[in-house]
């Protein structure tokens, strides 16, 4: 099968949602994913659900866990180093179907990897393997290289309206 690169970004809901959703599906067509999170740590609800498909899902965070607010610190930096070694690795591992790069837009956009990093992936993705790249803030350049873009917008959301995220809706 021949691989190609998506991106999922956007101000709307739904960019790690639908990554997720596409996990599942490839889970069930016995593929294998390997979701690689920047920015994020912990056990959300999707981390907590995608252990069940442990044998066909993996899920390895390369962040501190919190939102970045100016510049990041060394050892966000640090985590995100690793998490794009580990991807390059598992791409010439050949034992990934799909490789997720979860949030590294959001990661790129604050600095805590760089847009030639992704794009450096990107140019070294084997033809077999389906790359994923989420978060909002897309680079113009990384848009460009891809093969289908997904950008999600939001029209109306009850956040607006004080409404917390929920557990097993947005968290």
């Amino acid at each position: 099968m021949k691989g190609y690169i998506q991106v999922y970004t956007g101000k709307g809901k739904g960019k790690t949602t639908s990554a997720l959703g596409l996990s599942i599906r490839a889970a069930g067509a016995e593929l294998t994913v390997l979701i690689a999170q920047f920015i994020k740590a912990g056990e959300y609800s999707e981390i907590k659900a995608l252990k069940r498909f442990s044998d066909r899902i993996t899920v390895v965070q390369f962040g501190a866990g919190r939102f970045i607010k100016g510049k990041p610190s060394p050892e966000e930096i640090a985590a995100a180093s690793k998490g794009l070694e580990f991807i390059k690795n598992a791409m010439k591992s050949n034992e990934y179907d799909i490789i997720i790069m979860e949030e590294a837009n959001v990661a790129a956009a604050c600095g805590v990897i760089q847009t030639k990093d992704i794009l450096d992936i990107m140019e070294i993705k084997p033809d077999n393997v389906e790359l994923v790249i989420t978060g909002r803030g897309a680079d113009p350049k990384v848009i460009e290289k891809a093969d289908l873009v997904t950008e999600m917008k939001e029209i109306k959301h009850y956040f607006q309206k004080g409404v917390k995220a929920r557990v097993g809706i947005e968290k």
